[in-house]
């Protein structure tokens, strides 16, 4: 699958031969989003949830998941660090941005990407159950459960992908290909 034409020569990478290949087509993101938010309406029927956004990478899920979703939901966004500028966790976790709303007694649905290691979810839900909400669930896109090294409760998946670095659909490389509209598996040989 070609990339659109914004994301040819960036750096000097040309994006067709980064891609190894397309891990979950844009339909299949589409018509998995339909599914889970109707569970969640479902679930949250007469409490609709303060959605908390994990940015940057969930983003794009987040702004289609919400409209999947038939209830009058808030949404409010957080940034955590873990990753430099490559493809592996840094171990390092920091509150880039925090949260502009209050939580506390609240249903809070955390919206994330994906879930690898677990190491920084848990820094984050650990963060958040200090406010004291009423209840905390998460939603991800993508879940690694290979990768796993903390076990961390997801009430909402997308989708289990095999340990595999991926881009596309708000994952990044280096801060670029948040755009394509698909899920690709990146070839690490071509990142040396």
């Amino acid at each position: 699958m070609s990339l659109p034409r914004t994301l040819q020569g960036v750096s000097g990478v040309d994006p067709n031969e980064l891609i190894a290949e397309t891990l979950i087509s844009e339909v299949a993101i589409r018509e998995r989003i339909a599914v889970i938010g109707g569970e969640i309406a479902r679930d949250y029927a007469g409490r609709p949830p303060l959605i908390v956004c994990v940015l940057k990478g969930a983003f794009v899920f987040l702004a289609d998941l919400v409209r999947a979703i038939d209830l009058p939901v808030s949404v409010d966004f957080m940034a955590i660090s873990s990753y430099g500028s490559g493809t592996q966790t840094s171990g390092i976790v920091r509150i880039v941005k925090d949260l502009d709303i209050t939580i506390e007694g609240r249903d809070v649905l955390v919206v994330e990407d994906i879930v690898d290691s677990g190491l920084t979810l848990s820094y984050l839900v650990k963060s958040l159950q200090a406010r004291r909400p009423r209840s905390i669930e998460i939603c991800t896109l993508l879940t690694k459960p290979d990768r796993r090294e903390v076990e961390i409760p997801l009430r909402y998946v997308g989708f289990e992908i095999p340990n595999r670095f991926v881009i596309g659909y708000g994952l990044d490389f280096d801060e670029r290909f948040r755009n394509l509209p698909y899920i690709a598996v990146v070839d690490e040989s071509k990142l040396t």
